[in-house]
């Protein structure tokens, strides 16, 4: 889970937060909610998710109560593809 943890981690840091310091973005750090992901950016994350893992997102799981945090990005993620 550690290797899906860091790929979302280093691609949410090169795509919406270029020049931040990585250390700020924790597992924990909300990213709809705490305005990091608008809409578009979301879909850019859902397109990154379903092609980096190839995984398939239910509409449903493109929402806040599954991607607001990298941990939960990680626990979406590792359900796909377990």
């Amino acid at each position: 889970m550690q290797e899906i943890s860091n790929a979302v981690r280093h691609y949410i840091l090169e795509e919406f937060l270029p020049g931040e310091n990585p250390n700020e973005l924790t597992d924990s750090t909300p990213l709809v909610t705490g305005g990091i992901l608008d809409s578009i950016a979301t879909l850019k994350l859902v397109s990154f998710l379903e092609e980096r893992f190839r995984i398939e997102l239910a509409p449903h799981e493109t929402d806040a109560d599954h991607l607001d945090t990298i941990a939960l990005i990680t626990e979406l993620v590792h359900s796909k593809v377990s």
